[in-house]
């Protein structure tokens, strides 16, 4: 278990075993992230259109880990300068730091100008071989040489999750009175938070010319939605901002999903319930972990008429719940948390029974990677 530093939230792993296994654990986890979501679409939580979009998140997420796991691969065992870690939240988080999420997306955009001078992998590969059979040395500044000709190579393929992932809009259908309805979904790194962030937002559009091939509308929708993704602002806020600012486009429902904190014993710091629980299990290594899964959602209950002097101006009405979590100061219709983890945390959990985890729904992974759903 690395050596975590309780003055900070934020842990350096510089130990390059350690670093393997949080990237393998993340490999692991975010490739059950999929079956997951399959179940909540069975669970009607979303739409088969909901549950593609999600994906289509949770595979770019996957692959910027594996990015990071390839710039990381060998830069521990350099000397001086060159040395680098990965650098990880360790509390209410378990991801990499938000810099690292926007150090990447930097090096993407220089992915193609840097690999042009890069040696060729068969140059490296030569060159290595040459030095493990004629020198017996090893050869670790052309193992790194590799390793980031691989991370610039993910990059320039492109498909990952960055700081932010702009807005893309999917038609639904053709509603009445000639207006069209569209799922306009986008994500966000958190910088507070340090966890990845999906908006879907579904949205009808009573304006002349389609919204994605409005080249008046779009930029500005798209410019408007990410100035308005922060952690800290609650789904009222945003829903009606966007009501405010674009009269012919009207936010029917809209919902923010956390995909995090993700919690282990031997990589974050937590307190309470699930500490015990992790505490409790002693599970082995690929199963020492726990994945909450938040997903806050705001609904328009209905539509009221602001008239003025010349037009009328549809205005949408949201539903707050005031017996859910934080009531109406929630900002939220209704927030729904679930947690993922492995068979032997489940045990745990369910013989403790804590308080606040009962009303949250529980995804339970097996051995043989298949996803139950505990109610």
């Amino acid at each position: 278990m690395p050596d975590l530093d309780l003055t900070t939230d934020h842990k350096t792993l510089d130990d390059d075993l350690a670093a393997r296994r949080y990237f393998k654990k993340f490999a692991a986890i975010t490739k059950l992230l999929v079956p997951v979501s399959d179940e909540m679409e069975k669970d009607r939580a979303f739409s088969d259109l909901d549950g593609a979009v999600l994906e289509d998140y949770i595979r770019a997420i996957a692959r910027s880990f594996k990015a990071l796991s390839l710039k990381y691969l060998v830069s521990g065992r350099l000397d001086g300068i060159g040395q680098k870690h990965l650098t990880i939240d360790l509390h209410e988080s378990g991801f990499p730091i938000f810099q690292e999420i926007l150090t990447m997306a930097n090096d993407a955009a220089e992915a193609a100008k840097r690999l042009e001078g890069m040696p060729a992998p068969e140059v490296l590969k030569d060159e290595m071989v040459r030095q493990i059979v004629g020198e017996r040395v090893v050869p670790t500044k052309l193992q790194y040489a590799m390793s980031q000709r691989l991370y610039f190579e993910t990059l320039k393929e492109g498909g990952l999750f960055f700081a932010q992932v702009h807005p893309a809009a999917e038609f639904i259908a053709d509603v009445s009175g000639g207006r069209r309805g569209y799922l306009v979904h986008w994500g966000v790194y958190d910088s507070q938070l340090n966890v990845p962030v999906v908006y879907l937002m579904e949205v009808v559009d009573s304006g002349r010319k389609a919204l994605p091939l409005d080249e008046s509308r779009w930029p500005e929708v798209q410019a408007h939605l990410l100035a308005q993704s922060v952690g800290g602002l609650k789904l009222l806020t945003i829903a009606r901002g966007f009501d405010t600012d674009f009269a012919d486009l009207h936010p029917k429902r809209l919902r923010r999903i956390s995909l995090g904190p993700m919690y282990s014993q031997a990589f974050t710091l937590q307190t309470g319930a699930m500490r015990e629980v992790l505490d409790g299990a002693k599970a082995s290594e690929g199963e020492d972990w726990a994945l909450s899964w938040t997903v806050e959602e705001l609904v328009s209950e209905r539509v009221e008429v602001e008239k003025g002097w010349f037009s009328e101006t549809e205005r949408e009405v949201f539903k707050l719940d005031p017996f859910g979590p934080g009531g109406e100061d929630s900002g939220a219709t209704r927030i729904t948390r679930s947690l993922i983890l492995p068979e032997r945390p489940y045990q745990v959990l369910a013989e403790k029974d804590p308080e606040g985890f009962r009303a949250m729904r529980k995804y339970v992974v097996g051995k043989d990677g298949r996803v139950l759903v505990a109610r």
